[in-house]
């Protein structure tokens, strides 16, 4: 199952929702008492790993993993570790590099170690035109640790391995051998296909049970930190975080807050994601267990950092017959929803769609229609609005009940403020009598809060599918030159706190439209507040403020998205006030049913008798004082 931590910001992102969706309930009702318990008990529902380590596992790694605090010296303090062990027989070996690459990407792998050294996406560029390094400049160390029978620590990043390169029928095969004699050695090989991300990348031995200790299980440690590659950092660091798949889970993460640790058994692979690309590693056969460790590298998100956030996973190998034989694959390319899910790995869920009925739909209602939209329309942004107006067409009809239960509610509120003010000291009364008209009338005031919620699992769906969108990568709209990341207009001399450094267009547009649509559902139909009720004026001013404040980084199309939605939003609603709904058509169905006989169903009936017998007790407690 999905554990998520949510951040500060984006949980401001949900609370901003519900909030809207909390004001379109409170706006239809008509703030009464009965609807207070009403409401009050539908909000009371609503509301209402296991470390398999051995000692010498954490032993062993205890001292690596304090090491990362120092993030400039991590990848020196790898390389520190007892040399001597075993004296290879690498005659030819020498500090080299060889590369291999196909039509996606181009890796480098050094003699050193026999592992990565660059990893270069040939089709993506950075936001500021460079091309984009996952691998660069020492930022990644991949290292399998031995101990030898003598109880020595053996590092593969210490010595040099022989490369072998060949070319294959579909790509490239290299070798990479560290021999310990003519008969003895252990091989990384580097398997790569034709237009294809992924690698087989697989990790065997020979005689080497001969010279280790097969009693301590051999250790991998895989390090990485991930390089700045969009222009707002907070947003990007945002989205950069651990995942990994887990004893038969779909997926887990971890990587908010400056420091975080998963320790879990079965590990099928482990993604490094900074937000619209990702590393991963995976295995054939599961880890036993694993320890991924992620620390925020950014101390001040003015200064133009390199470095998001740093990552580790420490998993100990298996030895068979006293070898090694593991087969793995590295992913080095985009965090792209439909390339990860193209290798039937669930490395989909690498891509944060949502948990639940959300993340459904998202895979199967909108990420499929916003692909097909986007292959024939000529902008991204264009998909954006017309995928808007499709919503917001659908859900019309969710629309018009509310709306139409706000226009009963408006009709009965002379009625309602009599009631007030003719039992204004004594509550339970006024909740008898208000139920009563309720009934007498046909009218619910749950109606207009039902449909209003039915909205909440599209808007949060469309919340998590914009900002991993990774179509919306560099797609410029207008003014918008990345729809994926946000559209400034004009920049200040100073940062505002959670605001930034610059002022994004998008999201005052929507915070207009947010603010003028509610003034025009609210307005006059606004209901003087009650105690334990929200301040729907309040709302209504803070909710576009909130918007304006904290979409000011978030992803263009997301802005877009809700500005369109709002105005669209508006102008249904002023068709079904001025065209479809008839305030006299409503007051005389009202009186009609006024004047029809009700037959009480099993709950009134039941609230009635105990409204009865509190108002009884009261009366009796009453007449003792």
């Amino acid at each position: 199952m999905e554990n998520k931590k949510l951040d500060i910001n984006t949980i401001i992102g949900y609370v901003l929702i519900v909030g809207l969706t909390l004001w379109m309930v409170f706006n239809y009702q008509s703030n009464q008492p009965v609807e207070e318990e009403v409401q009050k008990a539908s909000t009371e529902e609503v509301q209402n790993n296991q470390d398999k380590f051995d000692n010498q596992v954490n032993e062993n790694k205890s001292a690596p993993t304090a090491q990362v605090e120092e993030n400039d010296s991590i990848l020196q303090a790898r390389s520190q570790q007892l040399k001597g062990s075993f004296e290879f027989a690498n005659l030819n070996a020498k500090d080299d590099i060889t590369t291999i690459e196909n039509e996606l990407i181009q890796l480098k792998i050094s003699n050193k170690g026999g592992q990565v050294v660059e990893a270069k996406l040939k089709s993506h560029d950075t936001y500021k035109g460079d091309p984009i390094f996952l691998v660069k400049d020492d930022n990644q160390k991949f290292n399998i640790q031995f101990q030898d029978k003598s109880g020595r620590l053996i590092n593969t990043t210490d010595y040099y391995f022989s490369p072998e390169l060949t070319e294959t029928d579909d790509g490239q095969r290299l070798s990479m051998k560290l021999n310990l004699s003519d008969n003895q050695y252990l091989e990384f090989v580097y398997q790569m296909k034709a237009n294809d991300y992924m690698l087989d990348f697989d990790v065997y031995s020979t005689g080497l049970k001969e010279v280790v200790n097969v009693a301590e299980k051999p250790q991998l440690n895989w390090f990485l930190k991930g390089y700045r590659n969009a222009k707002s950092i907070s947003y990007e660091n945002r989205y950069t975080e651990i995942v990994f798949q887990y004893d038969g889970a779909e997926d887990d993460y971890t990587g908010q807050g400056d420091v975080a640790e998963e320790v879990e058994s079965n590990v099928d692979w482990v993604a490094y994601k900074q937000h619209f690309f990702t590393s991963v590693l995976l295995t054939n056969q599961p880890f036993e267990n694993a320890r991924m460790i992620s620390r925020n590298l950014v101390q001040d998100e003015e200064i133009d950092t390199l470095y998001t956030k740093s990552f580790e996973t420490l998993a100990p190998l298996s030895y068979k017959n006293g070898e090694i034989a593991e087969s793995m694959n590295l992913y080095y390319g985009p965090a792209d929803y439909k390339v990860l899910k193209s290798y039937d790995r669930n490395l989909k869920e690498i891509v944060p769609t949502g948990w639940g009925i959300f993340g459904w739909i998202n895979e199967n209602i909108f990420i499929p229609f916003f692909t097909i939209l986007s292959g024939f329309l000529p902008s991204y942004g264009l998909a954006i609005i017309l995928m808007t107006i499709v919503v917001r067409i659908v859900l019309s009809p969710v629309l018009y009940k509310s709306y139409l239960s706000q226009a009963k509610m408006k009709v009965l509120r002379p009625e309602i403020n009599e009631i007030n003010e003719k039992h204004k000291d004594n509550a339970m009364k006024r909740q008898q009598e208000t139920m009563a008209l309720y009934t007498k009338t046909g009218v619910s005031p749950m109606s207009g809060c039902l449909p209003a919620l039915l909205q909440i699992p599209v808007f949060y769906a469309l919340f998590q599918f914009f900002p991993s969108a990774f179509e919306l990568r560099q797609k410029s709209f207008l003014w918008a030159e990345d729809l994926s990341s946000y559209d400034s207009i004009a920049s200040l001399p100073f940062n505002i706190p959670f605001y930034g450094d610059h002022v994004s267009l998008f999201p005052i547009l929507a915070s207009i439209a947010i603010f003028f649509y509610m003034t025009m559902t609210t307005g006059q139909n606004m209901q003087p507040t009650q105690p334990g009720m929200p301040n729907m004026k309040v709302i209504m001013y803070i909710s576009p403020v909130v918007m304006l404040i904290f979409f000011n980084n978030y992803a263009s199309g997301l802005s877009l998205y809700y500005f369109i939605s709002n105005l669209i939003t508006i102008g249904i609603m002023l068709v079904i006030k001025n065209y479809i709904i008839d305030d006299k058509k409503i007051l005389a169905k009202i009186e009609a049913n006024k004047k029809k006989p009700k037959k009480k169903g099993k709950f009134a009936r039941k609230m009635q008798e105990m409204m009865k017998q509190a108002e009884e007790q009261k009366r009796l407690r009453n007449n003792k004082k």
